[in-house]
């Protein structure tokens, strides 16, 4: 149970980092990191702080076709965790 709190913890942190270098970069016209890395991140554990970053920079908060993808992966996450939950504790 530890080490998978720590795991979110730390792919939030990446995610979230990652959010802000797709947001800073997007404001600044360069090059963007795609949209499937990003919710590679949040499926690998890091949607609590995709969650917090699109809170914190309004970056990908309103676009809708962005925001079901991002729903569907803390789902399976969040299914994939219940599922293995007896592996892991």
């Amino acid at each position: 149970m530890k080490t998978l709190l720590y795991i979110y913890g730390i792919m939030s942190l990446v995610t979230l980092i990652a959010y802000a270098i797709d947001k800073d970069a997007a404001v600044r016209g360069k090059w963007r990191i795609q949209e499937m890395a990003l919710h590679a991140l949040e499926l690998g554990c890091g949607w609590p702080g995709a969650w917090l970053a699109q809170r914190l920079f309004r970056h990908k908060s309103s676009k809708k076709s962005y925001q079901v993808v991002y729903w569907f992966m803390v789902a399976l996450n969040l299914g994939a965790v219940w599922y293995l939950r007896d592996k892991w504790m």
